[in-house]
Parts: C-alpha cells; structure tokens; sequence
C-alpha cells in the first residue's frame, strides 16, 4: 500500500508541473518517426517484513507484492519532465526512477563563429574561394541520429528556377503538420516574417559537423534562438508565410553559408539519409550541380552560367491539363501562382478545365 500511495502522489505532482508548460520542452520531443530504446533496469528486491500467521488478508497481499517483485522489473509507461533530456520511467511492480537521455554534444565553438541571431544568413563575410576544394562531413554515428524534416514529396527541386536560384528544396505540406530538425543541434535564427523576407517564419538549426539546416515558410515555431534540440525533435508547423504559392516546407542544406543540394544527404521518397559521412566538393555549391550526377559531370555544370540551367527562362512555355489537374497544382507544379495562370491564359479563378487543354505558364 505505501507504495501505491507513493505512486499517487508522484503521478499528481508531475501531471501538475506538466500542465504548466503548454508550449515547452515534452512537446517538442513528440515525434512518431524517432523510436526510443526501451531500457531494462535491474533493481535489488527489497526486503519484506514478517507477517502475522493469523491475517489472512495481509498474506494475500503480501503474495502479491512478491510475484510482481520476481525477476526483473518492467517499465509500463514514461513521463516527460520539465527538463527535456530527462523522463520518469514508471515500472509494473510500483516503483519509478528518472532516466536522463543523452544531450547532444554541441562544441563551445559552434557559438562563437558566426553566431549571428537576427540575420537568416551569418556568414556574407565568407567567399565560395576561400573554402577548401573538399570538406569531409560526418552526418551520423552511433551516437547522432538523424530525421527527414517532414514526410512530403518534393514539389520544387534545388535548381534555378523564375530567374533566380532556388537554393533549396520545397516540400508539400498541409499548414499546421510538424516539422522537424534534420540532426542533432542548436537553433542559431528563430525569426518572424518581418525580419526574413522570403523565407516568411524562419529557423537556422547549426549542427556539430558546421552543417546548418534552414526550415522557411512555418506557420510558427516552438523553438527559440540557442536552444539544443535533438535529431526528430518537433521544432515548429508547416506554413505558407513569406514569398509562397502554397502551404510547403522550404528546406536548406548549407555549409559556411553556401547552400547545396539537400538531395545529396537525404533520400526524401524513401525517407532514408544515403550515407554515413559525405564529401562537399567545392563544384557542389553551384546551383546547377544537383544529385546524380557524376563528380565530372557536377563540376563541367558548375562552370555554366545559372541561365543556361534554366530551360527557355526567356520564352514562353505551356502545359497541357491532364486528369485531376487544378489551376493550383499546375501553378505549384510549374513554379508559379494562379493568378498568373489567369492572367497569360485569360481565365478566372472559377474557370473549368478541360483535359488536354493547352495552357500557358511562363
């Protein structure tokens, strides 16, 4: 029984300390894509007193207490704390403890070059001459996990695309679907749409490797500038704040500053990163070198002008509508708004469409 009521008492006090924190730390580390180990503890039995041959009802108990008490104890269930690198395990024999999950190791240094908060971009002062011809990253390891940001397919590819290079790829979404960091971290920039541009509700995640990680358009975050977050930890909602023609996640892989394309590290259809470690060669930060090329083939395309990337970028270009085509699809398809699509082909927002129909979209 004292057990029991030691129990009560400590489930009250911490659903108590939990309710007070709508928006913090045990939200954050919801996220159904991470699987957490569960961890066996093994715990001296403890010692029983003698009972009186005559109370029936004592023994019964006493009986009880002692099957759940044989071998080793199981966790039944786990409750988050205020700090968020530590839970309360709950076992099936009554009893609990804390459990502290490793903090990611995040350098000292990692704060100190660069750290720049009220800027999207920290490192301007950086020329793609003065990095070295290769940078070898280490991506994961037995002890850093990693997390696609959102499970979407991608709409937009890092390519150049409407006349400017879209450093970056674009994920579909639903306004209001969770985001995630990508690696283990610390927030660098967590800025609101006025500071941004662009890039609307904005945040920079700065990773141990010198990789930073860059999630635009959110609705908001829930993370704040020097925070450390883990790989597959919540960090805010998908959105379609700034320059968007739709509810997507605008998502950068950039190292020194200079982006590259995100398609190297992850393989977003299958949800998988596609290696361990990866070397940037210094020809990857051209926005025409893209996934699947060869190393020649990446470097011989770096040396073009972006415009020679970017098919008839001074001409017009069609598309013919096929089943279960919207004027919304065909304009996210094809990088543009609706209400451009009614401008160039003379429709209305209401307009129907018919199979087959030629359309205009540049």
């Amino acid at each position: 029984m004292k057990k029991l009521f030691t129990l009560i008492i400590c489930l009250l006090f911490a659903s108590s300390a939990f309710s007070q924190d709508k928006d913090g730390f045990f939200r954050r580390l919801k996220n159904i894509f991470v699987v957490h180990d569960t961890v066996y503890i093994y715990t001296a039995q403890p010692a029983t007193d003698s009972i009186a041959e005559d109370d029936d009802d004592d023994d019964d108990e006493t009986d009880d207490d002692d099957e759940r008490s044989e071998g080793i104890p199981i966790p039944v269930d786990t409750l988050d704390t205020h700090d968020m690198f530590r839970k309360v395990v709950l076992f099936d024999n009554g009893t609990w403890l804390y459990y502290n999950i490793d903090m990611p190791f995040i350098p000292y240094a990692l704060e100190s070059d660069h750290w720049i908060t009220e800027k999207v971009h920290s490192y301007s002062d950086v020329a793609l001459k003065d990095l070295p011809d290769t940078v070898p990253l280490l991506l994961i390891d037995s002890l850093h996990r990693y997390c696609i940001p959102h499970p979407g397919p991608i709409t937009s590819q890092y390519k150049f695309r409407w006349k400017r290079a879209h450093k970056g790829i674009d994920i579909g979404l639903h306004t209001g679907d969770a985001i995630y960091s990508a690696f283990d971290g610390i927030v660098r920039a967590a800025l609101p749409i006025n500071l941004t541009g662009g890039y609307g509700n904005v945040l920079v995640i700065r990773h141990p490797n010198g990789l930073e990680t860059y999630y635009g358009h959110l609705s908001h975050f829930i993370v704040k500038s020097g925070d450390i977050v883990k790989a597959g930890e919540l960090i805010g909602y998908g959105g379609n704040t700034g320059r968007s023609t739709g509810p997507h996640l605008h998502f950068e892989t950039r190292y020194m500053g200079q982006a590259f394309d995100p398609e190297r590290i992850f393989d977003f259809e299958s949800g998988k990163i596609r290696s361990d470690s990866l070397t940037l060669y210094k020809h990857y930060f051209s926005i025409n070198s893209h996934y699947g090329m060869t190393d020649q083939q990446s470097l011989a395309a770096s040396k073009k002008a972006p415009q020679s990337s970017s098919k008839g970028s001074g001409s017009s270009q069609y598309y013919k509508v096929k089943k279960g085509d919207t004027l919304d699809k065909i304009a996210r398809r094809n990088g543009t708004t609706v209400k451009r699509l009614c401008q160039l082909n003379g429709l209305k927002q209401t307009s129907t469409l018919k199979i087959g129909q030629r359309l205009r979209v540049k």
